[in-house]
């Protein structure tokens, strides 16, 4: 990973996506869309993980290094920083359906870097952020739409 100073860092994320047992359709799509995101500029990667969780509970974990066959993801392993810990896993994967693969990504926002930059040079702290989740964006544009009168 290459060294930057802290000041210059944007904002970091991540998300775990679950692929339950047998659902999986691993087509390529998903490792070209986030190289997309990383020429763009738009994001750099941190770190990727990939979890199993046994029927039992049982929960592994593999960085994308120990994968054999990374394909286009092969030009983003050297860059990766191995910046979770057993806790985090175990944190992680207590969120996963036994017999589950998920995939763990770790991103830094480089779109936002400039602005949180700014932010903290004119001695702005992030003290809140958050997400919402698309299912209730749709939830509450249907409802919206729901309580508009016919002819309204």
């Amino acid at each position: 990973m290459e060294e930057r100073s802290l000041d210059e860092l944007g904002p970091v994320d991540y998300l775990v996506v679950e692929f339950p047992a047998g659902k999986s359709n691993f087509t390529g799509e998903m490792a070209k869309e986030l190289l997309a995101l990383v020429d763009a500029g738009t994001i750099r990667v941190v770190d990727i993980l990939i979890l199993t969780k046994d029927q039992d509970g049982t929960v592994e974990a593999m960085e994308l290094s120990d994968i054999e066959e990374l394909g286009e993801l092969a030009r983003l392993e050297s860059e990766l920083a191995e910046l979770l810990a057993a806790d985090d896993v175990i944190h992680l994967a207590a969120a996963m359906d036994p017999g589950s693969t998920a995939g763990v990504i770790i991103w830094e926002n480089l779109w936002a870097a400039p602005f949180a930059s700014a932010a903290r040079r004119s001695g702005g702290q992030l003290i809140a952020n958050g997400r919402i989740p698309i299912q209730a964006i749709i939830a509450s544009i249907q409802a919206d739409e729901a309580a508009i009168p016919v002819g309204g």
